[in-house]
């Protein structure tokens, strides 16, 4: 296993992995614990929040609570190829075809996976210690997020169990609250960026122009977190969305804590140069990360969608 797979497997042996489900009133305090996972490596971070949405997925539907030491991923991408499909075989379900972008390809004992069904995307659950999954080699080439291991991964006649009818992985209002766990992950990535900023500081380094990009990386950094908080309020007090607003909100939640994240990273490199991303490695590795994990926006699509969504509002804000 990988350093990485070892860590990750430690924190959910450890039952730190085991957090509060979004909505049960506890919701900013799951949030913090996924930002600190993720201050300390993202790519773990990363993976974490993966393993803590498939077990709200799983609470949401109802299904049985995964058992210790199994890790799980969702895999959910849609692009218009390669196809997963999932037929009907028996009294049960069979995947083919291949699933591209799978966090955790080799780590996962489980995950959460979307596959075409005649009615559209269905959810299942499946077994990736089975020979009928393999990760597909050569597939995943990044250099930030490199150990998030999110090749490809090969489906035949794997057996599957649906989870949901099909179109409820999208329509359930813990979708778009699980959105905003992955940008509570984006915060905590930003906050070990500045932190190195933080420490040049504290050390007498710089000038006014450091001190100047300090302030300015706290200000956004405290503009996501108590955006974070917020939300996590919100979320709480209305956690089935009777109000319908959690779409707004997550996509708000996300430019919010996205344009943060983006300008530390833009204010700390021009406030330590190239030194520490060519010196030390760790540092060098969370920008890089931190970098490739906040594409999982889709940045100015994610915007217009969300202008969409406040045009049909007769007060916006």
């Amino acid at each position: 296993m990988s350093a990485i797979a070892d860590q990750l497997a430690d924190l959910e042996l450890r039952g730190a992995l085991r957090l509060p489900l979004p909505g049960s009133g506890e919701t900013w305090s799951r949030w913090q614990q996924l930002a600190d996972i993720t201050r300390r490596n993202v790519v773990l971070g990363r993976l974490a929040e993966a393993h803590c949405d498939a077990l709200a997925i799983l609470a949401e539907f109802d299904e049985s609570t995964p058992l210790p030491g199994e890790l799980w991923g969702v895999w959910a991408a849609e692009p218009p190829s390669p196809v997963l499909e999932a037929t009907r075989e028996g009294d049960g379900w069979v995947l083919n075809g291949t699933k591209p972008w799978c966090s955790g390809a080799s780590i996962c004992t489980h995950a959460l996976v979307t596959a075409r069904v005649p009615e559209g995307r269905r959810l299942f659950a499946v077994d990736l210690r089975k020979p009928w999954a393999t990760a597909v080699p050569d597939t995943w080439h990044a250099v930030g997020m490199a150990e998030s291991d999110s090749g490809a991964v090969e489906f035949a006649d794997a057996d599957a169990t649906p989870i949901g009818a099909p179109g409820a992985y999208l329509t359930r209002s813990g979708f778009w609250h699980g959105a905003i766990g992955v940008a509570a992950c984006w915060y905590g990535g930003a906050c070990s960026v500045a932190d190195e900023l933080h420490r040049h500081a504290r050390r007498g380094g710089g000038d006014e122009h450091t001190a100047a990009h300090l302030g300015a990386v706290a200000a956004a950094l405290h503009t996501a977190r108590d955006t974070l908080k917020a939300a996590a309020a919100a979320i709480d007090a209305d956690p089935t969305d009777e109000y319908g607003y959690a779409r707004i909100r997550a996509r708000s939640v996300r430019a919010t804590v996205e344009r943060s994240a983006a300008e530390v990273l833009d204010r700390v490199g021009r406030a330590l140069g190239p030194a520490p991303l060519c010196s030390n490695a760790v540092h060098a590795h969370r920008v890089a990360d931190l970098t490739v994990y906040l594409r999982q926006s889709h940045a100015e699509r994610d915007l217009a969608a969300l202008g969409h969504d406040l045009a049909a509002l007769e007060q916006p804000w």
